[in-house]
């Protein structure tokens, strides 16, 4: 398994930050995630990522604007929504990422049939977009607000859709299993989870792991982020780690950190220590 963050800094610093502070995978934004504009990368920043990632020799993700509702009623909203997502996968496969993790979006109370008929068009024009190493990762959400793909098998009806699309993966968030009623401290039902995905799905789809404590109750469906250890998966969370399954894959940190400035060193030595408990 290899212990990841999210980094800020984006395309320019993200990198080094997450070699500072240990970690064996980063994840990044390639905009400013509270803004719809995108930049216009530098070519030469763009190499200068490419050759720094091949000396450190880390798995990279591109996490999508949180805007973004692939399955907006709004035709503004849907229109922006679409054209971000082409921008951040090109970007992603200009740095040679490995995935794009995005969230699907709400369909605002018109239904998930409705919902569906914007997102699959929507997916489609993305997916054009991405390449053999760069996938594009649906993540499921966490419930609230009339979301789409809170279940495996809301995203299996995606993935179905999509004609099982080769570069459409996933990425599994703890957090947002939780509040979804998901209980991934306990063996039995994170393994169902595992098995649902692999007989809907397939387990060569689950490209990534995110893992985040929570704040919020079991089937609150509240997404509340917590460090590690601290919120109410506490040690459960190691269960969630320790499946055979899923030991070959990055495992990413999106927790506040001690100050409220993200994951840091102290927070990944925590996850290898859980990690590393589990196991034993």
């Amino acid at each position: 398994m290899l212990f990841g963050a999210h980094c800020s800094g984006g395309i320019k610093k993200a990198l080094d930050r997450g070699a500072e502070m240990g970690a064996e995978a980063v994840q990044l934004f390639a905009q400013s995630p509270r803004t719809w504009r995108f930049p216009d990368h530098a070519p030469a920043d763009l190499a200068a990522f490419r050759t720094r990632r091949d000396e450190l020799g880390l798995p990279v993700l591109v996490h999508a604007l949180y805007l973004v509702n692939l399955a907006a009623p709004d035709e503004a909203v849907y229109a922006k929504s679409v054209e971000t997502m082409r921008a951040t996968v090109e970007a992603a496969c200009s740095i040679d990422a490995d995935g794009v993790v995005f969230h699907v979006g709400s369909h605002l109370g018109a239904g998930f049939e409705a919902g569906l008929e914007r997102v699959v068009p929507a997916l489609a024009q993305v997916l054009d977009r991405c390449n053999e190493r760069t996938w594009l990762l649906m993540e499921n959400s966490a419930g609230a607000g009339g979301t789409i793909g809170r279940s495996v098998e809301e995203l299996a009806v995606i993935f179905e859709a999509l004609g099982r699309h080769e570069r459409l993966g996933l990425c599994l968030d703890s957090c947002h299993l939780y509040v979804s009623g998901i209980d991934v401290g306990n063996a039995p039902a994170w393994a169902a989870l595992l098995k649902e995905v692999d007989d809907r799905i397939g387990l060569d789809r689950l490209r990534a792991l995110h893992a985040n404590d929570a704040k919020a109750p079991l089937g609150s469906n509240l997404d509340r982020h917590d460090n590690i250890g601290d919120g109410l998966i506490a040690d459960g969370l190691g269960v969630f780690l320790a499946h055979p399954d899923v030991q070959h894959l990055p495992v990413v940190l999106e927790v506040p950190g001690r100050d409220g400035k993200g994951p840091n060193a102290e927070e990944l030595r925590k996850l290898r220590d859980l990690h590393a408990r589990a196991g034993s």
